[in-house]
Protein backbone atom coordinates (compact mmCIF):
# COMPACT_ATOMS: atom_id res chain seq x y z
CA UNK A 1 0.00 0.00 0.00
CA UNK A 2 1.25 3.40 -0.73
CA UNK A 3 1.96 5.87 2.05
CA UNK A 4 0.16 9.20 2.10
CA UNK A 5 3.05 11.05 0.66
CA UNK A 6 2.94 8.97 -2.28
CA UNK A 7 -0.67 9.15 -2.78
CA UNK A 8 -1.46 12.34 -5.20
CA UNK A 9 -3.48 15.15 -3.61
CA UNK A 10 -6.63 15.56 -5.18
CA UNK A 11 -6.38 19.14 -5.68
CA UNK A 12 -3.16 21.20 -5.86
CA UNK A 13 -3.15 24.47 -6.46
CA UNK A 14 0.14 26.67 -6.48
CA UNK A 15 0.47 30.41 -6.92
CA UNK A 16 -3.10 31.00 -8.36
CA UNK A 17 -3.88 34.28 -9.69
CA UNK A 18 -7.18 35.44 -10.82
CA UNK A 19 -8.51 39.19 -11.77
CA UNK A 20 -12.03 39.81 -12.92
CA UNK A 21 -13.40 42.97 -14.87
CA UNK A 22 -12.21 44.73 -17.14
CA UNK A 23 -10.22 48.19 -17.60
CA UNK A 24 -11.16 50.25 -14.22
CA UNK A 25 -13.35 47.93 -12.62
CA UNK A 26 -10.75 45.21 -13.00
CA UNK A 27 -10.22 43.44 -9.03
CA UNK A 28 -7.71 41.05 -7.85
CA UNK A 29 -9.10 38.18 -6.83
CA UNK A 30 -6.78 35.48 -5.55
CA UNK A 31 -3.41 36.54 -5.02
CA UNK A 32 -0.90 33.98 -5.32
CA UNK A 33 -2.77 31.30 -3.62
CA UNK A 34 -0.66 27.88 -3.09
CA UNK A 35 -3.49 24.56 -1.39
CA UNK A 36 -3.19 20.93 -1.20
CA UNK A 37 -6.46 19.15 -0.28
CA UNK A 38 -6.02 15.35 -0.32
CA UNK A 39 -8.03 12.45 -1.46
CA UNK A 40 -11.10 11.97 1.02
CA UNK A 41 -10.40 14.94 2.54
CA UNK A 42 -13.21 17.53 3.79
CA UNK A 43 -12.40 21.13 3.38
CA UNK A 44 -14.30 24.38 4.46
CA UNK A 45 -13.04 27.17 2.84
CA UNK A 46 -13.99 30.09 5.40
CA UNK A 47 -13.47 34.21 5.64
CA UNK A 48 -15.39 37.70 5.78
CA UNK A 49 -17.74 38.20 2.27
CA UNK A 50 -15.24 39.24 -0.61
CA UNK A 51 -12.42 37.49 0.61
CA UNK A 52 -12.01 34.93 -2.49
CA UNK A 53 -13.74 31.85 -1.29
CA UNK A 54 -16.50 31.52 -4.18
CA UNK A 55 -13.82 32.40 -6.77
CA UNK A 56 -11.34 29.89 -5.40
CA UNK A 57 -14.24 27.16 -5.43
CA UNK A 58 -14.69 28.18 -8.83
CA UNK A 59 -11.17 28.19 -10.07
CA UNK A 60 -10.58 24.11 -8.49
CA UNK A 61 -13.45 23.66 -10.09
CA UNK A 62 -12.90 24.24 -13.41
CA UNK A 63 -15.97 27.14 -13.71
CA UNK A 64 -13.57 29.87 -13.49
CA UNK A 65 -9.86 30.39 -15.12
CA UNK A 66 -7.51 31.20 -13.23
CA UNK A 67 -4.87 33.98 -14.57
CA UNK A 68 -1.85 32.36 -13.69
CA UNK A 69 -0.29 29.76 -11.33
CA UNK A 70 -1.41 26.03 -11.60
CA UNK A 71 -4.49 24.04 -10.91
CA UNK A 72 -4.20 20.06 -10.55
CA UNK A 73 -8.00 18.42 -9.72
CA UNK A 74 -7.98 14.68 -10.18
CA UNK A 75 -4.63 14.24 -11.50
CA UNK A 76 -5.66 16.37 -14.28
CA UNK A 77 -4.07 20.05 -15.35
CA UNK A 78 -6.56 22.73 -15.85
CA UNK A 79 -5.00 25.47 -16.98
CA UNK A 80 -4.49 24.29 -20.43
CA UNK A 81 -8.23 22.73 -21.31
CA UNK A 82 -10.41 24.32 -23.63
CA UNK A 83 -14.34 25.18 -22.66
CA UNK A 84 -15.27 22.07 -24.15
CA UNK A 85 -12.23 20.06 -22.16
CA UNK A 86 -13.33 21.37 -18.94
CA UNK A 87 -16.90 20.60 -19.34
CA UNK A 88 -15.90 16.89 -19.60
CA UNK A 89 -13.51 16.95 -17.02
CA UNK A 90 -16.12 18.23 -14.63
CA UNK A 91 -18.67 16.04 -16.09
CA UNK A 92 -16.83 12.88 -15.07
CA UNK A 93 -14.89 14.13 -11.90
CA UNK A 94 -16.33 17.22 -10.22
CA UNK A 95 -20.09 17.59 -8.31
CA UNK A 96 -20.84 21.08 -7.73
CA UNK A 97 -23.65 22.27 -5.36
CA UNK A 98 -24.64 26.28 -4.97
CA UNK A 99 -26.75 28.08 -2.94
CA UNK A 100 -29.41 29.22 -5.62
CA UNK A 101 -30.27 25.69 -6.91
CA UNK A 102 -29.93 26.21 -10.20
CA UNK A 103 -32.37 23.58 -11.33
CA UNK A 104 -34.28 24.12 -14.43
CA UNK A 105 -37.63 24.64 -13.94
CA UNK A 106 -38.97 23.35 -16.77
CA UNK A 107 -37.40 19.86 -16.16
CA UNK A 108 -39.48 17.23 -13.15
CA UNK A 109 -36.34 16.67 -10.32
CA UNK A 110 -35.50 12.83 -12.33
CA UNK A 111 -35.19 15.33 -15.65
CA UNK A 112 -33.11 17.53 -13.60
CA UNK A 113 -30.71 14.79 -12.16
CA UNK A 114 -30.25 12.70 -15.42
CA UNK A 115 -29.28 16.29 -17.31
CA UNK A 116 -25.57 15.50 -16.84
CA UNK A 117 -25.74 11.82 -16.96
CA UNK A 118 -27.39 11.89 -20.20
CA UNK A 119 -24.88 14.77 -21.27
CA UNK A 120 -22.06 11.90 -20.36
CA UNK A 121 -23.81 9.33 -22.46
CA UNK A 122 -24.79 7.37 -19.79
CA UNK A 123 -27.61 4.88 -20.88
CA UNK A 124 -29.02 3.85 -17.35
CA UNK A 125 -29.41 8.01 -16.86
CA UNK A 126 -33.20 7.94 -15.48
CA UNK A 127 -32.49 5.05 -13.53
CA UNK A 128 -29.25 6.24 -11.47
CA UNK A 129 -31.38 9.82 -11.31
CA UNK A 130 -34.18 7.74 -9.52
CA UNK A 131 -31.97 6.10 -7.19
CA UNK A 132 -29.86 9.07 -6.07
CA UNK A 133 -33.49 11.01 -5.06
CA UNK A 134 -34.64 8.59 -3.41
CA UNK A 135 -30.97 7.92 -1.44
CA UNK A 136 -31.89 11.85 -0.70
CA UNK A 137 -35.76 11.04 0.56
CA UNK A 138 -37.47 12.24 -2.90
CA UNK A 139 -38.52 9.15 -3.82
CA UNK A 140 -41.98 10.11 -4.01
CA UNK A 141 -41.04 13.60 -5.91
CA UNK A 142 -39.33 12.20 -8.92
CA UNK A 143 -42.11 14.05 -11.87
CA UNK A 144 -42.63 16.56 -9.63
CA UNK A 145 -41.54 20.37 -11.03
CA UNK A 146 -39.37 22.93 -9.30
CA UNK A 147 -41.73 25.46 -8.05
CA UNK A 148 -44.06 21.97 -6.38
CA UNK A 149 -41.25 21.36 -3.94
CA UNK A 150 -39.94 23.22 -0.84
CA UNK A 151 -36.33 24.98 -0.82
CA UNK A 152 -35.28 22.15 1.14
CA UNK A 153 -36.20 19.38 -1.60
CA UNK A 154 -35.08 21.69 -4.24
CA UNK A 155 -31.21 21.47 -2.67
CA UNK A 156 -32.01 18.04 -2.28
CA UNK A 157 -32.93 17.77 -5.79
CA UNK A 158 -29.43 19.65 -6.55
CA UNK A 159 -27.43 17.38 -4.08
CA UNK A 160 -28.54 13.90 -5.74
CA UNK A 161 -27.44 16.07 -9.60
CA UNK A 162 -23.96 16.09 -7.88
CA UNK A 163 -23.77 12.91 -6.38
CA UNK A 164 -25.28 10.99 -9.63
CA UNK A 165 -22.03 10.95 -11.80
CA UNK A 166 -20.32 9.46 -8.63
CA UNK A 167 -17.74 12.12 -8.45
CA UNK A 168 -14.32 12.15 -7.10
CA UNK A 169 -14.61 15.82 -5.62
CA UNK A 170 -17.54 17.48 -4.23
CA UNK A 171 -17.77 21.58 -4.07
CA UNK A 172 -20.59 23.08 -2.09
CA UNK A 173 -21.06 26.84 -2.19
CA UNK A 174 -22.76 28.34 0.72
CA UNK A 175 -25.33 25.20 -0.29
CA UNK A 176 -27.51 26.36 3.01
CA UNK A 177 -27.54 29.99 2.95
CA UNK A 178 -31.05 29.78 1.40
CA UNK A 179 -32.38 27.24 3.75
CA UNK A 180 -33.38 27.38 7.44
CA UNK A 181 -31.46 26.22 10.37
CA UNK A 182 -32.78 22.21 10.59
CA UNK A 183 -33.27 22.12 6.73
CA UNK A 184 -29.62 23.24 6.02
CA UNK A 185 -28.10 20.90 8.85
CA UNK A 186 -29.91 17.97 7.17
CA UNK A 187 -28.55 19.18 3.60
CA UNK A 188 -25.41 18.90 5.26
CA UNK A 189 -25.89 15.76 6.82
CA UNK A 190 -26.45 14.15 3.02
CA UNK A 191 -23.12 15.91 1.70
CA UNK A 192 -21.29 14.69 4.70
CA UNK A 193 -22.79 11.20 4.75
CA UNK A 194 -22.03 11.03 0.85
CA UNK A 195 -18.23 11.95 1.26
CA UNK A 196 -17.63 9.51 3.78
CA UNK A 197 -19.74 6.61 2.01
CA UNK A 198 -18.20 7.18 -1.03
CA UNK A 199 -14.65 8.30 -0.26
CA UNK A 200 -14.88 11.42 -1.95
CA UNK A 201 -13.18 14.82 -1.80
CA UNK A 202 -15.49 17.74 -0.38
CA UNK A 203 -14.73 21.24 -0.56
CA UNK A 204 -17.49 23.68 1.43
CA UNK A 205 -17.74 27.36 1.18
CA UNK A 206 -19.75 28.46 4.25
CA UNK A 207 -20.05 31.21 7.03
CA UNK A 208 -21.56 28.77 9.20
CA UNK A 209 -18.30 28.13 11.76
CA UNK A 210 -20.64 24.84 12.86
CA UNK A 211 -20.63 23.51 9.88
CA UNK A 212 -16.60 24.17 8.87
CA UNK A 213 -15.99 22.51 12.62
CA UNK A 214 -17.49 19.28 10.39
CA UNK A 215 -14.72 19.53 8.21
CA UNK A 216 -11.23 17.63 8.70
CA UNK A 217 -9.22 21.02 8.20
CA UNK A 218 -10.47 24.33 7.72
CA UNK A 219 -8.68 27.28 5.15
CA UNK A 220 -9.20 31.10 6.28
CA UNK A 221 -9.32 33.22 3.10
CA UNK A 222 -8.86 37.38 3.90
CA UNK A 223 -7.81 39.53 0.75
CA UNK A 224 -7.76 37.24 -1.47
CA UNK A 225 -5.07 34.96 0.22
CA UNK A 226 -5.18 32.26 2.43
CA UNK A 227 -4.98 33.61 5.95
CA UNK A 228 -4.74 30.54 8.45
CA UNK A 229 -5.02 26.55 8.05
CA UNK A 230 -6.09 24.02 10.20
CA UNK A 231 -8.16 24.50 12.94
CA UNK A 232 -6.35 27.91 14.01
CA UNK A 233 -8.54 29.09 10.96
CA UNK A 234 -11.65 29.12 13.24
CA UNK A 235 -10.35 31.15 15.87
CA UNK A 236 -10.65 35.21 15.77
CA UNK A 237 -13.42 36.97 13.45
CA UNK A 238 -16.29 34.98 12.73
CA UNK A 239 -16.29 33.50 9.18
Amino acid sequence: MPSNSEIAPAIRLDKVELSLGAGAARVHILKGVSLTIGQGEAVGLIGPSGSGKSSLLMVLAGLERADSGTVTVAGQGLTGLDEDALARFRGRHVGIVFQAFHLIPTMTAIENVAVPLELAGRTDAFARAAAELTAVGLGARLDHYPAQLSGGEQQRVAVARALAPEPRILVADEPTGNLDEATGRQIMDLLFEAQARRGATLVIVTHDPTLAKRCDRTVRLRSGAIETEGAAALAGTPA
